[in-house]
């Protein structure tokens, strides 16, 4: 059967693809599976039973409630009225950002924003002179997000800096780095400074790595910005004010040149498919028009549970007191795992600063971790290699993109010591046989 140059784009395999599949896949089998490769979120007790008293709250409203008329009504395309108000009275209670209605819209998940936002600012132009002009989306710090690499409709219009290393400490121990804008290379890039770049685009904090820019990072980031005249994207999938799965100081702040990506997820309900936007009028109503015409109107159900949650700051208290300590736990917990998994052996961890995975760098590993993949794929444990996070790099030749992996801390304590054990043999053995 023949697909359309669009079509084809979809339809072949992905960095993406592979990594839902392969989640997929292990909820399936009848294996058991370290699952440390997905994105998947914690479950966890605290958070889970004020989900679910929250949706039987839902349901006690009888048939004219909250919960029917959130799954037997569309809301209009900007999303759901109620959710919307909530937001922008909890953004401006804790902010001051003097936000309306009018700065926010609601997605089918942060993926579905993206999609959104990168085809609205990255793709074909038409200059002042009327000639057709390719713009990219210029990611200030790679490794960025798996997700990002393949949302463009024709082709892909990235451009990406890559990052110094520094070494670093954590918790007093030697062994970790952290990765850091190199703001000499991002002035002089020839796309931004020939106005070949659409908008601005990170994570923080960073999913694969758990880097968190600093503020001063984020603000010169947010200056040139604002000098080339193109928006800032923050994807804050896991940040504050919810989930606020940061550990290093670190504040939030926005403008009309910002645009700011929440997500649900995160806090717990990935089913649910519901992202958050916060940006000018001009952006919200563009992304409307486009829910309009590819969803009629974003789903309420998720709108409907984090409503009450949003109104009465228990969102933030759960994020605070609940979630963000868990997974610093998880961080800690697998840290010391792998420390004693890999002894002296090449290992060094990106400093743990927020999100829910470690970023590994296996320093001149005799395989690639494309390869080093497939073999703890055999041994039941699933991890995801470093090849396609790096969005806008030419990969071939950039040999620190083949040498690192993300593992997710989600999981539960024995899935992380089986699989950190797993990983560690294996590696162990790839070092001794060279």
């Amino acid at each position: 059967m023949d697909f359309s140059k669009f079509g084809q784009k979809f339809t072949q395999p992905t960095g993406i693809s592979q990594l839902m599949d392969d989640l997929g896949d292990a909820l399936k089998s009848d294996q058991p599976i370290n699952m440390l490769g997905g994105g998947n979120p914690a479950r966890i007790e605290a958070v889970n039973e004020v989900f679910l008293q929250t949706y039987q709250a839902l349901g006690n409203d009888g048939l004219e409630g909250t919960a029917l008329n959130s799954i037997g009504n569309y809301s209009n395309p900007q999303g759901d009225a109620a959710f919307i108000d909530a937001l922008v009275d909890f953004f401006n209670r804790h902010y001051d950002w003097n936000l309306t209605a009018d700065n926010i819209a609601l997605t089918n998940g942060s993926q579905n924003a993206f999609f959104y936002l990168f085809n609205l600012f990255g793709g074909a132009f038409t200059d002042d002179q009327n000639q057709s002009v390719d713009k990219s989306i210029l990611l200030p710090l790679a490794p960025e997000y798996i997700g990002y690499s393949d949302v463009h409709i024709d082709g892909q219009h990235f451009a990406a800096i890559l990052p110094h290393i520094d070494e670093v400490t954590y918790n007093g121990e030697e062994g970790f780095f952290k990765y850091r804008v190199d703001f000499e290379a991002l002035e002089r890039l020839p796309a931004l400074v020939e106005g070949r770049i659409g908008a601005i685009c990170c994570s923080r904090p960073t999913n694969p790595t758990g880097n968190v820019l600093t503020d001063e990072e984020m603000s010169r980031l947010a200056e040139i910005a604002k000098r080339y005249g193109v928006p800032l994207i923050i994807d804050n999938a896991y940040g504050m004010p919810f989930p606020n799965i940061i550990y290093s100081d670190a504040h939030l702040n926005w403008d009309d040149n910002t645009i700011l990506c929440f997500s649900l997820s995160k806090i717990g309900l990935p089913g649910v498919r519901t992202g958050i936007i916060v940006a000018a009028p001009e952006v919200i109503a563009a992304v409307s028009s486009m829910n309009a015409v590819v969803n009629l109107a974003p789903t309420r159900f998720g709108a409907a549970i984090a409503t009450p949650l949003v109104k009465d700051d228990r969102i933030k208290q759960l994020s605070d007191e609940a979630i963000k300590p868990f997974y610093q736990q998880q961080a800690n917990t697998a840290v010391r795992l792998l420390k004693e998994a890999l002894g002296d052996y090449p290992l060094a961890i990106h400093k743990p600063e927020g999100a829910i995975f470690l970023w590994l760098w296996f320093k001149d590993l005799p395989i690639t971790t494309v390869k080093l993949y497939e073999r703890l794929k055999e041994k039941g444990t699933l991890i995801v290699p470093s090849k396609y996070f790096f969005p806008g790099v030419d990969v071939d030749n950039y040999k620190h993109a083949h040498e690192c992996i993300r593992m997710s801390i989600a999981a539960d304590e024995q899935t992380l010591i089986d699989g950190i054990k797993v990983i560690g043999e294996v590696v162990r053995e790839l070092y001794d046989d060279r």
